[in-house]
């Protein structure tokens, strides 16, 4: 991404490293392939084409902004890149594995490892603070309460949160539950984020810090960026852009027609 061009939330990054070092992702298959993969629906005995044919090669330390019109299959591709379905035919594979083979549980196992996920709307229990929030996604790793905890820390540490652990989402801005929720991705030490228009419920500066943030993320870590986004502003932030219409990928020159 490109560098930040204002003052970001500051932190210890080093203990939430992807990679080699500092825009050093470890070498390895790609985090995720999806090969002329297609999504079929069948509603009401009518068959939809969500994803025709789609090819997209996610690269360790890669940034790329997924953009399109509402029904262009955005949703659908997310949800295939994030390993929460399976697609209809062609070939996905998250660090080298085809998920034909894997089972549920199995996927499910991949997914925790290698994808942390962000929402437009943050996704936080209410009622939970922000460091428990944040530790959650690590319950599925089997780890301690303890050991949950000082990850936690760490994450929120890293985007700049140290200051509100104990915060509730009621208590926090816009901008800050977004920084939460990122932390919450990033906790599990992922080669890849994941996000959903992360801009889309903030204001103009609240986006810019979380634009930024997930940049230097992106610089620092080599953590591989997808963004799912409307916002052509947001989209030049990143290395490279896809755009899906009609569920398949429309080629650069088509899209000033």
């Amino acid at each position: 991404m490109a560098q930040p061009t204002t003052a970001q939330p500051g932190g210890d990054a080093e203990s939430l490293r992807v990679g080699g070092g500092p825009g050093r992702p470890e070498p390895g298959p790609p985090v995720v392939e999806a090969l002329g993969v297609s999504k079929v629906y069948r509603l009401d005995g009518v068959e939809v084409r969500a994803l025709d044919g789609v090819e997209l090669v996610v690269a360790r330390g890669d940034s790329v902004a997924i953009m399109g019109p509402s029904g262009s299959g955005k949703s659908t591709l997310l949800g295939l890149l994030g390993g929460l379905d399976r697609p209809t035919g062609g070939t996905l594979r998250f660090d080298g594995r085809d998920v034909t083979g894997l089972s549920e549980d199995e996927l499910a196992a991949v997914r925790n490892r290698v994808v942390g996920f962000v929402f437009q709307n943050f996704q936080l229990l209410a009622r939970t603070p922000a460091v428990a929030n944040v530790g959650l996604p690590l319950v599925y790793r089997g780890l301690g309460r303890g050991e949950r905890r000082r990850r936690a820390v760490d994450a929120l540490q890293s985007v700049g949160l140290a200051h509100r652990l104990q915060h509730r989402p009621s208590q926090l801005s816009g901008g800050e539950q977004q920084r939460v929720a990122i932390a919450r991705a990033l906790v599990t030490e992922p080669a890849m984020l994941l996000a959903d228009e992360p801009t889309g419920n903030l204001d103009s500066r609240s986006g810019e810090e979380v634009l930024n943030l997930l940049g230097r993320l992106h610089d620092e870590r080599g953590v591989a960026v997808v963004v799912v986004t409307h916002d052509p502003g947001v989209a030049a932030r990143l290395g490279r852009r896809v755009t899906l219409r009609d569920g398949r990928m429309v080629p650069e020159r088509e899209l000033t027609r």
